[in-house]
């Protein structure tokens, strides 16, 4: 069985959803993964929004306005009188849902419901739209398996323990439709995967049933090898490992979260990331196995801030690392790059929500200093120790522009590098240049 996940965009018109059956063949086994349609989950965070302000008169205008626009799309997608009514129904049902939140008192808890409407949408109006045309499928309720712990990490176990029970429920049917993003959390309440909301999911399911294979559907045919926004003339990348892709994802390529494909890794399910608006073409395909001797692409992350603490009594004294990075954890704050000296170390982060107090704990260690507007670039192939030149070539790429940090031997996949943001165009194209052409 194939697990295929179509993004919001993917959904965001009644004309793509109709064209989603030029993918999706229903002879062949496969789980059909939706996200809300394009658009949708932005607005129910502004109705929820407005809730928790107590601003209901502007929440019930948001409503009505979201309303309006599921009124017009279901007049678009719909044919018969049948389905228009079944359309309007549920269309009316989910909105009267949510406008009975202005009733109670508003929580995040009721956040994370109204958050839900719109996968429970996306996925019943499609289920209604293949009813109406006459194709075989089953819609199943992803709040009737996926599951997070009381530390809201997915338990596999759980998914895969209540999934394939219902799948086998239907052995007649090869077609099964389900929501992307939304779970219930350890107290049986309604909640979300956050992190790479609907990939994760599509990674999850694959995983707790041993798929064929991961199918990620958005509108960019792959990963490509340098940011298209930037560089002209990039192109996709035909395979990746599953370390090298999570590389990519972090240090800022959009297609992908980075922790989304974890589960397939773990369980060796191999993914696919396809573009909807082209089919044919042939996408990125992420496996365990990596290509030798080859650079594979190059990806930028900005709203980096670096901190450096120097401190003469940094010199042999063990557990100081470990001091400075418990002010971190204590303020939940990741960490990007570290590099270290005998007398000073380094840090990246892109949260500075908490960065005053952090700053305020680290002058106890020595002084502090602090670099805003920084982009890290990652440079990602095989860059195993025994390899010879890739990285001279990196360095010879940037020997113009001043480089704040280097990370290099962490892994045998990455190198990045601190600059100063105003010169990350310049940093890409150059590196695009020397690297690719």
């Amino acid at each position: 069985m194939k697990i295929l996940k179509f993004g919001g965009t993917s959904v965001g018109s009644p004309e793509r959803i109709k064209s989603l059956l030029d993918i999706i063949n229903p002879k062949e086994k496969q789980i059909v993964v939706l996200s809300a349609v394009s658009g949708t989950t932005n607005r129910l965070v502004e109705i929820s929004q407005a809730f928790l302000n107590n601003d209901k008169s502007k929440a019930t205008k948001l409503i009505n306005n979201l309303h309006h626009f599921y009124t017009k799309f279901i007049s678009e997608l719909f044919s018969t009188p049948e389905g228009l009514e079944q359309g309007a129904n549920l269309v009316n049902y989910h909105f009267s849902f949510i406008h009975s939140f202005a009733n109670d008192l508003f929580t995040p808890l009721e956040e994370k419901i109204i958050l839900a409407q719109g996968e429970l949408i996306s996925t019943t109006l499609y289920q209604f739209y293949l009813n109406e045309i006459g194709v075989s499928s089953k819609l199943l309720s992803a709040l009737d398996f996926m599951k997070i712990d009381e530390d809201n990490e997915p338990d596999v176990a759980f998914i895969s323990e209540h999934l394939k029970p219902i799948l086998a429920d239907y052995p007649d049917h090869t077609l099964f439709i389900t929501q992307g993003f939304i779970c219930r959390n350890s107290f049986g309440e309604i909640d979300n995967l956050r992190r790479g909301g609907s990939d994760y999911t599509a990674s999850l399911i694959g995983a707790a049933i041993n798929a064929e294979e991961v199918q990620i559907w958005t509108d960019i045919d792959g990963m490509h090898n340098n940011d298209p926004r930037i560089v002209s003339g990039t192109k996709p990348i035909a395979r990746l490992s599953f370390d090298e892709a999570a590389e990519l994802a972090y240090f800022g390529a959009k297609i992908l979260h980075p922790q989304s494909v974890f589960p397939a890794q773990k369980y060796k399910i191999p993914v696919r990331l396809l573009n909807t608006m082209d089919p044919k073409a042939p996408g990125t395909l992420i496996t365990d196995d990596s290509e030798r001797g080859k650079i594979k692409s190059i990806a930028a992350k900005d709203g980096i801030t670096a901190i450096k603490i120097q401190s003469s009594r940094m010199l042999l004294a063990y557990g100081f690392l470990r001091r400075v990075f418990e002010v971190f954890e204590r303020y939940k704050t990741p960490i990007d790059m570290i590099t270290t000296s005998e007398v000073a170390v380094s840090v990246t982060i892109d949260d500075t929500r908490n960065l005053e107090e952090i700053l305020s704990e680290l002058n106890r260690f020595g002084t502090v200093e602090i670099d805003s507007d920084q982009t890290i670039i990652c440079v990602v192939g095989d860059f195993a120790a025994q390899t010879h030149g890739y990285a001279s070539r990196v360095f010879e790429a940037l020997k113009h522009i001043p480089i704040r940090m280097i990370s290099y031997g962490g892994s045998s996949y990455n190198i990045s590098l601190l600059l100063k943001t105003d010169y990350k165009v310049e940093a890409l194209r150059s590196l695009h240049s020397r690297l690719f052409e």
